[in-house]
């Protein structure tokens, strides 16, 4: 019988109570990354009008390196460049898109590439495609990522050290010591890859990040994303002149995929406009950040930013408890392995603007009555 070994892999995941399914919609937004409820902002709806008026394109028609090159690409990589203080930017369709791009063809044989355990899916699919040696390690250890690049170079190592991080982990919430991370790279002549994804607009100044203070030194490269905070889609690389034509020549995600809409960069640039002109979005979630704390924490949620964890542990009753959750109107997912370590299923609760502090707290009284 055709695809058997797929269907006995979903009866395992369902017995496992692992199996990933579809769901619509609905109650109290509580699991989205639209942390700035961008998504539905006037602004991002009237600069997608002004730019069809002016004839913006809807697609591409081709790869950046074909006829898919369009102004307002290069007017979004631009302006990128100056919000985030970086030498250059190059835009991709997703984040996903721009750390597999990054990772697989950039480090080069003879290099290593140090990772944080916990980085997302795209920076491990980029590391497995490209040909440095690639060592984890532990969840956010500068110490431990120094001692690994000291390792190497005891055994021979005479290439370039790269260290690969998140400034803010999508499941645990936790930011990430940038500074000592910093003086690591400056120590041992490394570049440092920060994926920004779920700081940009939240966190560092003016909402440029939690590396921020760091970005445009040249051993860094960050990853920014529009499609969280930002409201819209896509990322920008940003960094050295040198990593963004390397890039061009070189990244196959980048080299062999339709460029992203030019609508769509028209509308990105108009985000990060709302991001420097609006603080009083930042300032608001921070307000909410305040109120999870005070809410959340005594039911062992651990709050350090806008993504709280609530681990439950058991695969099956973090489902259940997700479930009740999302039945008293309250949108928050529960996470399961792998992608959370075994052991460790949770709910991963998403602080964004579409709630209030009162939203908070009487999410607080459901789960006190839900919780094992």
């Amino acid at each position: 019988m055709r695809l058997t070994a797929q269907r006995a892999h979903l009866s395992q995941l369902a017995e496992a109570g692992r199996l990933r399914t579809l769901a619509p919609r609905a109650g109290i937004d509580l699991s989205s990354n639209d942390y700035l409820a961008l998504s539905n902002a006037p602004r991002l709806a009237d600069a997608a009008r002004a730019a069809l008026d002016r004839g913006v394109a809807l697609g591409s028609g081709g790869s950046r390196l074909l006829r898919g090159n369009d102004a307002e690409h290069e007017a979004l990589e631009a302006e990128a460049a100056r919000f985030f203080g970086a030498e250059t930017a190059l835009f991709f369709g997703s984040g996903f898109a721009a750390n597999t791009a990054l990772l697989s063809s950039v480090p080069q044989p003879g290099d290593l590439l140090v990772h944080d355990a916990l980085v997302h899916a795209s920076m491990h699919d980029g590391m497995r495609l490209g040909r440095a040696t690639c060592v984890a390690a532990a969840h956010g250890d500068a110490q431990a990522v120094d001692d690994a690049i000291v390792a190497w170079r005891a055994h021979g190592g005479t290439g370039t050290p790269w260290i690969a991080v998140e400034s803010l982990y999508s499941m645990d919430g936790d930011l990430t010591d940038v500074a000592a991370l910093v003086a690591v790279a400056d120590r041992h002549d490394a570049m440092l890859i920060v994926d920004e994804a779920h700081a940009t607009g939240v966190w560092g100044e003016g909402g440029r990040g939690a590396a921020a203070a760091w970005h445009g030194r040249a051993n860094v490269v960050t990853l920014n994303t529009f499609g969280k905070a930002l409201g819209c889609e896509g990322a920008v690389l940003c960094g050295p002149g040198v990593i963004r034509d390397f890039l061009v020549a070189r990244a196959r995600p980048f080299i062999f995929s339709t460029a992203p809409a030019p609508l769509g960069a028209a509308v990105a640039r108009e985000s990060l406009r709302i991001v420097a002109d609006e603080p009083d979005r930042r300032a608001r979630l921070h307000t909410l950040i305040a109120a999870a704390k005070h809410h959340l924490e005594p039911l062992g949620a651990t709050v350090e930013s806008q993504i709280v964890p609530l681990i439950i542990g058991d695969d099956r009753a973090a489902m259940r408890v997700a479930a009740a959750v999302q039945a008293a109107g309250f949108d928050v997912r529960g996470i399961r392995p792998p992608t959370v370590p075994p052991g460790t299923a949770r709910l991963r609760i998403a602080l964004t603007l579409h709630v209030t502090g009162e939203d908070v707290a009487a999410l607080a009284a459901v789960l006190r009555e839900v919780l094992p």
